[in-house]
């Protein structure tokens, strides 16, 4: 009796330990499915930085394409005004030739005054100065050279213009080559880190899924402790109460309740009972309350608990599709699974269930159909 009242408390410490076990796989796949929901998070998070990114390269792209059309473009201005310089200074050249021609052709005439001076000249600017007091020399020619000179000053500093936006688009240029470059070192780094949130999300959904197995298996085997420890509770406390063995009357079955009084035969009945109609499918047997209740033959108890209609009753197989009822009572010595012998003392009367005093109903059934007890005692 103490070892087995030992060997219920271990099987209760067990299945405790089996529920911490429980409760702690229960925690950590909670924290587990926390870190997954946050690293899920991060990944998203990542990803719209990383279409932010995406967004802005493309937005540099199209500006990079467009400054190369601007710069493409400012390369043909460039080269038209370098051209118009070109006109232009060859067109001043000629007008200065022409006109020295002309003041040639004077000297060979005789004006020696208009050739000492271009003689002390030693520019062009300078000639024109002197040439101001030289009465000589063709106005046509005079102004022509300075048209000339404006034109070849005007058009080189539009040279210099377009020059300096050339450059200012080149430097542009540069500077979204190296956002790009910026950009794409970006990109690399974030797709680096959603990788590891991918992998880090990976492993965290792995170790979730082995937590949860592991969790169901320890509450599987929680479970099954528990049940252990229940049959082997009940097993102590019916070993407790059971009386010994009694086998009596020359029937295929043992008298499940020697000397009781039989208060209601099997089959018809004048007066109904509540939920069981006119058609009584046992037999009663009248007896005190405690009265012992043995089973009518060996067999393995298929039921032993509390039934709301039966109350405290057991169930017996005896194989070969033949089983014993019987139920109301008040104390039950057996457990489910558990085989018992011909005559062993497996409960006793009471008047537990829909009852209207102590007895036993006893109930024959052979393939799923109640039969008369009478014919096995």
């Amino acid at each position: 009796m103490i070892l087995r009242r030992k060997i219920v408390s271990l099987l209760l410490v067990t299945a405790l330990c089996m529920g911490m076990v429980v409760n702690a796989h229960a925690s950590e796949i909670s924290e587990t499915e926390k870190k997954a929901e946050e690293l899920e998070q991060k990944k998203q998070e990542a990803e719209g930085e990383k279409q932010s990114l995406v967004d802005q390269l493309n937005a540099i792209l199209a500006e990079m394409d467009e400054t190369k059309a601007k710069i493409e473009a400012k390369e043909i201005e460039v080269r038209e005004k370098e051209e118009e310089l070109v006109q232009a200074k060859i067109d001043e050249n000629d007008q200065y030739e022409n006109m020295k021609k002309r003041i040639k052709f004077m000297y060979e005439n005789g004006n020696t005054q208009f050739i000492e001076i271009l003689c002390e000249s030693k520019s062009i600017g300078e000639f024109l100065n002197n040439a101001e007091y030289i009465t000589t020399i063709s106005e046509y020619d005079r102004d022509m050279l300075v048209e000339f000179q404006h034109i070849v000053q005007m058009v080189a500093e539009q040279e210099e213009t377009l020059k300096a936006e050339y450059a200012e688009l080149e430097a542009m240029q540069n500077s979204l080559i190296a956002k790009q470059g910026e950009l794409n070192e970006l990109m690399a780094s974030k797709e680096e880190e959603i990788q590891k949130l991918s992998d880090d999300l990976g492993a965290t959904r792995d170790r979730l899924e082995q937590l949860k197995k592991a969790a169901e298996e320890a509450a599987r085997k929680q479970k099954e402790q528990e049940e252990q420890a229940k049959r082997a509770q009940a097993n102590a406390n019916i070993s407790s109460g059971a009386g010994a063995s009694v086998v009596t009357g020359n029937g295929t079955f043992t008298h499940p309740c020697p000397g009781a009084r039989v208060s209601s035969e099997f089959g018809w009945r004048d007066e109904p009972i509540a939920g069981a109609g006119n058609t009584h499918k046992g037999l009663d047997l009248a007896a005190p309350t405690g009265t012992p209740i043995y089973a009518a033959a060996a067999g393995t108890v298929s039921i032993a608990r509390y039934s709301n209609s039966a109350g405290n009753w057991v169930v017996i197989n005896h194989g070969n599709g033949l089983q014993t009822y019987y139920m109301h009572a008040s104390a039950l010595y057996v457990a489910e699974g558990q085989s018992v012998s011909k005559g062993q003392n497996i409960a006793a009367v009471g008047s537990t269930g829909q009852s209207t005093g102590p007895h036993l109903h006893f109930q024959v059934m052979v393939n799923g159909t109640p039969v008369n007890p009478r014919n096995y005692l």
